[in-house]
């Protein structure tokens, strides 16, 4: 049509006629460009963690913090640095200064090599159980969403080393005040902090690297501090690698393993070899026994895996530091064994546990507390997909046989319970890059937003952002 020569082109009929298609065209137009943006702009997952579906996919949002954003107090450096710095004091018996080094991690795993891939043994190290709280201080101190303005913040962190602390003072001549009094210093000064007084410590929480029983003295009980019990905590969530089960601020998270990822190939490769091993016994059991506990259970174990296991489980006997560092035998023991034995430790939990999954080997718990109950962020819902459960009461009073039990499994089940294992990997361990994985959340992730999670529902609460 000629609209120059043809005044009536415009006309209100003419317009009526060709009205809808244009409306067609530019629906069309309008179509192909939003395709265009979204396929363009989404974030595939790779080829090798999508089949593997062994990681939690960090969201992917406008705000990456839109759950909530940290404060991290400026403590004097007696509740914390001054610590580490005075590496030799921490224990009575012995130096920690090599359990401190590295931001916690421990000085490097250099003799895995040639037993974990080549790759990935710079991200070994021989981590100390009980040296959670500078691991987890240093992350939230590079973390995305610390925030500088307390006004802005969900959650305030404590980085008090109660445990580094106490640890001084639980063994030989030394008084209840002494175990005491870095606990009352540190309420002292954070009683005096503005933001505090907002929720009488409601919307703080703190890491306690030992076990919840260091912290809750009681009674005539000379063991441990009263941290957990001062009037000044009453309301504060703790982080800590045995909980008891029965305190709602007590949140189990996991030992620290020697394996601290630098990146998500990193995660993704280490699944890939713990789940091609080849595992030359049926179960293993890797620990020391306590003579001076009667009727040992550890030392039943050790018993019956080298005498009465019909040669199916393999043995590795604790002795001085022998499990604890320098030495491989116990990793790859792990690797060789589809499952492993954990009795509970000193107490209900165990490191082990998470060394033995990082090992893609299937856990056999003999109380229930000893993993059940205690890590409800970080382990499946549904205890028996992953671990195997034995009453030790019944082993030993000889209804229940172990070898018995485990010969039951056919391998398809081995091989569903393993990948569960391999699945958890991700969340039991604490990764090495300062800032966290690029799209995998590790043990701390998963804990932070947990803590935002619980202070963002808190009744009757204060504004949060």
């Amino acid at each position: 049509m000629n609209f120059k020569n043809n005044p009536k082109a415009f006309s209100p009929n003419s317009f009526t006629r060709y009205y809808p298609s244009w409306i067609l065209i530019l629906t069309v137009i309008l179509l192909q460009i939003y395709l265009i943006f979204t396929t363009t702009c989404s974030v595939p997952r790779s080829h090798a963690a999508a089949t593997d579906g062994h990681h939690f996919s960090k969201t992917v949002a406008e705000d990456p913090c839109s759950s909530g954003r940290v404060f991290v107090y400026d403590l004097p450096p007696i509740f914390n640095n001054e610590l580490l710095e005075n590496c030799q004091s921490l224990d009575p018996w012995t130096s920690r200064c090599d359990d401190v080094s590295n931001g916690g991690f421990g000085r490097r795993a250099t003799e895995l090599t040639g037993v974990v891939p080549d790759g990935l043994a710079p991200a070994w190290f021989w981590s100390e159980q009980y040296m959670l709280e500078p691991i987890i201080h240093n992350r939230i101190l590079n973390h995305k969403c610390r925030t500088l303005e307390p006004e802005s913040a969900t959650a305030f962190y404590i980085p008090f080393y109660a445990g580094l602390s106490i640890g001084r003072f639980l063994w030989l001549n030394y008084t209840t005040s002494d175990r005491d009094r870095d606990s009352e210093k540190l309420i002292k000064w954070v009683q005096d902090q503005p933001y505090w007084n907002r929720s009488n410590g409601g919307d703080h929480f703190i890491t306690l690297g030992r076990l919840t029983w260091d912290f809750k003295r009681w009674g005539n009980n000379q063991w441990g501090s009263r941290f957990a019990f001062m009037p000044g905590m009453k309301n504060v969530a703790r982080l800590v690698v045995e909980r008891e089960p029965s305190d709602p601020l007590d949140i189990g998270v996991p030992f620290p393993t020697g394996f601290h990822p630098r990146s998500d190939a990193d995660v993704l490769n280490w699944q890939s070899f713990v789940r091609e091993r080849n595992r030359t016994n049926l179960f293993c059991f890797a620990g020391g026994t306590r003579q001076e506990i009667k009727n040992d259970f550890r030392a039943f174990l050790l018993s019956y895996c080298v005498n009465d296991s019909g040669g199916l489980c393999r043995a590795v006997k604790c002795t001085g530091n022998r499990c604890a560092s320098g030495d491989s035998v116990v990793l790859e023991t792990f690797l060789d064994s589809d499952f492993c034995l954990q009795p509970k430790g000193d107490s209900f939990s165990r490191k082990s546990v998470f060394d033995c999954m990082l090992a893609g080997s299937i856990p056999v718990i003999f109380w229930e507390r000893t993993a059940y109950g205690q890590y409800e962020w970080f382990l499946p819902d549904e205890p028996g997909s992953y671990s195997v459960f034995i009453d030790h009461k019944e082993v030993r009073n000889g209804s229940a046989s172990i070898r018995g039990v485990l010969e039951k499994f056919s391998r398809e089940k081995v091989r569903k319970m393993r990948d569960k294992v391999i699945e958890t990997i991700p969340k039991i361990v604490y990764a090495s890059a300062p800032e966290g994985l690029e799209s995998i959340e590790d043990a701390f992730d998963i804990a932070l937003h947990g803590i935002f999670g619980r202070f963002n529902q808190r009744p009757n609460g204060v504004s949060k952002r």
